[in-house]
């Protein structure tokens, strides 16, 4: 596993390792695992998809990313910001399962207190877009 003790203080580090495995764990195969110094990238490589993040040509088409930001450990997935029906199963299933109340942004999901992230759900969440699925999900968002 890379080093990742730098990107988040001490209090947080064991549920943001736990959170970087499990997404190893469960994540299709052909997505690459990245760190920029700010977090935890998976993304699309460049010889897989040639065209790249259209935001950022040359870059690779992000996917997930996990990063520890001030108040909370943000679980960023692409997917459920661009597959309206991946982000209904992922609100409904978060509410059954979680006590606490979803903080969500477009893409981000916010832990605000990591020892109740659900590391099952999230397993789950990763195993549901295949590089393909997110490609195509990509290619028709920006139609």
């Amino acid at each position: 596993m890379m080093d990742v003790t730098t990107l988040v203080d001490e209090a947080r580090l064991d549920s943001f390792i736990h959170l970087i495995e499990v997404i190893d764990e469960h994540l299709p195969e052909g997505f690459e695992k990245t760190t920029d110094g700010h977090g935890v990238h998976y993304v699309v490589p460049l010889e897989r998809y040639p065209s790249g993040y259209h935001v950022t040509p040359g870059t690779p088409l992000p996917f997930i990313s996990v990063i520890a930001q001030k108040r909370h450990v943000g679980l960023y997935h692409m997917g459920i910001y661009a597959d309206p029906e991946l982000l209904a199963w992922f609100e409904q299933e978060y509410e059954k399962r979680v006590p606490t109340k979803l903080d969500m942004g477009k893409s981000c999901i916010r832990f605000n207190n990591v020892k109740r992230i659900p590391f099952d759900l999230v397993g789950e969440l990763v195993e549901k877009m295949t590089v393909d699925e997110w490609i195509q999900r990509y290619e028709g968002n920006r139609g």
